[in-house]
């Protein structure tokens, strides 16, 4: 698994959990639904900190509860 796939996961893993659809967790964060469609979507490769951090303050959580999960333990080395 690569780094936007497990932010995608996570996301939607989050958003199941607090009962939020992507629609609501864009107006909560205050990133774009389109933003937001493209990160669970697999379309974003690139997800800066800043639109994490955003999405995060709309989930009422901070970035190491974001990051430390099981997704993100074993990711694969990322070469470009």
């Amino acid at each position: 698994m690569n780094i936007s796939t497990a932010v995608a996961y996570r996301i939607l893993e989050l958003c199941e959990e607090n009962n939020l659809t992507v629609n609501k967790l864009s107006t909560l964060s205050g990133v774009t639904q389109s933003t937001v469609n493209d990160i669970v979507n697999h379309k974003a490769k690139n997800i800066g900190i800043i639109t994490i951090k955003k999405l995060c303050d709309g989930f009422g959580i901070t970035i190491s509860d974001f990051f430390e999960t099981e997704h993100f333990r074993n990711l694969e080395q990322e070469m470009y």
